[in-house]
């Protein structure tokens, strides 16, 4: 049994609504009453005052007496009489006053000694000039209401209309106010009695309304408990029994909704903490609020409780390089050394944003990856560069000054000095050539290297470049090779800002690869078009092709498709990895399509500019 409150009781709604019931229903009773009761009294008081108007004989002979002149005392016995003749007891006086404002006649026996002075009422003397004054006043004379008549004596005189006096009839009103006064007593009685019956038929009314709500709460309140066991008995087909079928309804949907969330959470629960990678989500303040166990490994969290609402800042050890809006805004991944002493641990941050479809963020997802073998491959790699370049470019050197000097007639014997002088210079540029690559490279990855960018037509660099390949294999009578190039390029001007030098290395890297892996007499198609606001160039050749699992390693250093093939054909696995760098830093983009036993085409896309014939460019 519930406790009596009365704080409930005043908050319940039933309540609520009997308290409106009834406060309706005495504010309309109190505007009927008081529209009532005053309709009532101007009634009453129109007919009181019809009660006690003058007959039209004495108005009339009351004005003939003020009008015909004579003696006063003559006058005022005429006046006299004919107030006597007044046969209406609701008259408690009745004045007669000269337009001299001088008092002629009175029936108050009380009175009759003010017969013969002069008036000091004001609306009197207005009515007696002609102005505008009251004509039904209502005066309080010793806590009595009376009804005033002011009614002028008017006379025609030479066609003429004149005031020649004034009858002033006063008249109580107590009896009037008493009969009002009971009616409203009896009015109010009414009221009372129908704003109780009106209260105990709120009361009722709002009972019946509010139970089967009360009951949708009840049900509600199990439902957000996660008790969806029972259901409300619908008792009628209007609006509350049809939410009560609703909530039924949304709590069985509720239900299987949960069920299916539970399952999935426990789904997702298992994939997660089976997972390699790091994965850790966060509200939208950063706090954690989510961590699998290799996260927790790979930061050193050491358990979940120990790591939720901690800040993805202090985790990843960020706090310093990076604030919470800047992850929010932009960063997409993010390089992290977890590393301490010997033990490397290099990750891989992914981040990305848990948003609603009204573009509302509500956390983010973060996603480790350990990339601590790669970089160290990496690594190894660099170094080797390294090394390369400093073992080989000393003794390169020095074999370049023997030739030279060979050259210059150090050796007598013209054949062998020219032979020998041939391979020592063929294997010195050809070995010079891969230190110039891996310097390249080492430059590149560590920014220093410089390039000398300038705005440059295409179409002319373009055919420039592919000049000197048509030249090369016009010019050799015994060529290792023979092939054929097939233009394919706009005539308009294409201006695009780079570095010549390094572009042509790029376009050489290219058509020598697709000229090595082309067949004997093979064709090399090269095309040239301006697409949106990107030069394209692309170059393909009929070679064997790259397999689709290595065309995302194409660009990558010493990366060889057929590395026997590649070796004897004196390929370095560097070229490739230079255009990219070459081609990236200038703004631009470069990929690969191809099908193994198809060819392969090489894309290296700029962004141009179109300039008039009349634009001139000073140096």
């Amino acid at each position: 049994m519930k406790k009596f409150s009365l704080k409930r009781i005043l908050t319940s709604i039933h309540f609520k609504i009997a308290v409106v019931f009834v406060l309706t229903l005495l504010a309309t009773l109190e505007l009927v009453g008081a529209f009532f009761v005053k309709q009532l009294e101007q009634q009453n008081l129109a007919s009181f005052r019809d009660q006690i108007a003058l007959p039209a004989y004495v108005s009339d002979s009351l004005t003939q007496t003020l009008s015909g002149g004579g003696d006063n005392s003559q006058v005022n016995s005429t006046i006299h009489t004919t107030l006597s003749n007044l046969n209406n007891n609701s008259i408690s006086s009745a004045e007669v006053i000269d337009i001299n404002g001088i008092i002629r006649g009175t029936t108050d026996i009380n009175t009759q000694n003010t017969v013969g002075q002069k008036i000091t009422d004001q609306n009197v003397k207005a009515a007696l000039a002609g102005k505008k004054y009251a004509k039904d006043p209502i005066e309080s004379n010793n806590n009595v209401r009376y009804q005033v008549v002011v009614k002028p004596l008017v006379t025609e005189i030479n066609g003429a209309n004149k005031t020649v006096g004034v009858v002033v009839v006063h008249a109580s009103l107590e009896t009037i106010y008493d009969n009002l006064d009971n009616i409203s007593r009896i009015y109010l009685v009414a009221s009372l009695l129908a704003v109780i019956l009106g209260a105990v038929m709120a009361v009722v009314i709002s009972r019946a309304l509010t139970k089967p709500i009360a009951e949708i709460k009840d049900r509600t309140v199990k439902i957000a408990q996660g008790d969806y066991s029972g259901e409300i008995k619908i008792q009628s087909r209007d609006e509350i029994g049809q939410l009560a079928e609703n909530v039924n309804t949304l709590a069985d949907r509720i239900e299987e909704t949960t069920n299916s969330s539970e399952f999935e959470r426990r789904r997702l629960d298992s994939v997660l903490e089976h997972m390699t990678d790091g994965v850790i989500a966060t509200d939208r303040r950063g706090r954690i609020n989510l961590i699998n166990s290799s996260a927790l490994q790979m930061t050193g969290q050491g358990d979940v409780e120990a790591a939720q609402g901690k800040s993805i800042l202090d985790v990843l050890n960020i706090r310093g390089e990076y604030s919470l809006r800047e992850l929010l805004d932009g960063h997409e991944e993010l390089m992290l050394d977890f590393s301490q002493g010997h033990n490397q641990l290099i990750l891989m941050a992914y981040f990305s944003l848990i948003q609603r479809a009204s573009g509302f963020i509500s956390g983010l997802v973060i996603v480790l990856h350990d990339i601590t073998e790669q970089q160290q491959i990496e690594q190894e790699r660099r170094d080797f560069v390294s090394n390369v370049s400093h073992e080989l470019r000393t003794p390169l050197t020095s074999v370049k000054s023997y030739v030279d000097a060979l050259q210059d007639g150090a050796i007598n014997d013209p054949e062998i000095a020219s032979n020998f002088l041939k391979v020592a210079q063929d294997e010195t540029e050809r070995m010079i050539h891969m230190i110039n690559d891996l310097l390249d490279l080492s430059r590149m990855d560590s920014g220093t290297m410089r390039l000398d960018a300038e705005f440059v037509n295409m179409t002319e660099l373009i055919n420039y470049i592919l000049d000197r390949f048509d030249m090369i294999i016009a010019n050799d009578d015994q060529p290792q090779k023979r092939y054929t190039i097939k233009r394919d390029i706009v005539a308009t001007p294409a201006w695009v800002e780079i570095d010549p030098s390094k572009f042509t290395q790029v376009i050489d890297n290219i058509m020598n690869n697709a000229i090595k892996y082309s067949p004997d007499g093979g064709l090399i198609r090269v095309k040239m078009r301006l697409v949106g606001q990107e030069l394209v160039l692309s170059i393909s050749d009929q070679g064997l092709g790259i397999p689709k699992k290595d065309l995302a390693h194409i660009f990558d250093r010493f990366f060889r498709v057929d590395k026997a093939r590649s070796r004897a054909q004196g390929g370095t696995g560097l070229g490739l990895a230079i255009s990219r760098e070459i081609v990236r830093r200038s703004g631009g983009r470069i990929w690969v399509q191809s099908s193994e036993g198809q060819g392969s085409t090489f894309f290296v896309a700029f962004p141009f500019t179109m300039f008039d014939d009349e634009d001139e460019w000073d140096d």
